[in-house]
């Protein structure tokens, strides 16, 4: 049965997996264990910290695997190497000016209602989130209608 996740990130860590197509993402050194109930057919979000924005969704391709070469770079925490990994492929990719804002689903999430409306932003702290199905689907279905929306 897949599970739902929101994978939360800096610009240059999105934009990182970005140019790799969506083939491959690495979760922090910190999320060992929960990366590890990471499995192919789970499906992630990309929330953008900095911009606070919903950006692509991506499919797990393969079980999360260990490596500590270098392919993402965290100004933030440079020596971070994201080390637990996993293959991906997009499902939905958002051309950056349709980036959905995080703000109004703090109201229509049910997994975010635990913080208070005026820290809204708590509930993305730290990299990687198991959410609800319900929860997800309603963030996907939202992402289709903005990348339907999109010029060509």
């Amino acid at each position: 049965m897949a599970r739902y996740w929101i994978v939360v990130g800096g610009p240059e860590i999105y934009e990182t997996t970005r140019a790799m197509g969506f083939t491959r993402h690495g979760f922090k050194s910190t999320r060992r264990l929960m990366s590890q109930k990471v499995q192919p057919g789970d499906l992630i979000a990309f929330y953008v910290t900095g911009r606070k924005q919903f950006a692509a969704i991506v499919e797990v391709t393969s079980p999360v695997v260990e490596e500590q070469t270098r392919i993402w770079n965290n100004s933030k925490k440079p020596s971070e190497l994201y080390p637990y990994r996993a293959g991906i492929k997009p499902v939905i990719e958002l051309p950056e000016d349709r980036w959905l804002d995080a703000e109004p689903y703090h109201e229509r999430f049910t997994w975010t209602q635990k913080w208070p409306r005026a820290n809204w932003t708590l509930a993305y702290q730290g990299n990687l989130h198991e959410v609800p199905q319900a929860d997800f689907e309603l963030l996907r279905a939202d992402m289709a209608k903005a990348l339907a929306a999109a010029p060509a």
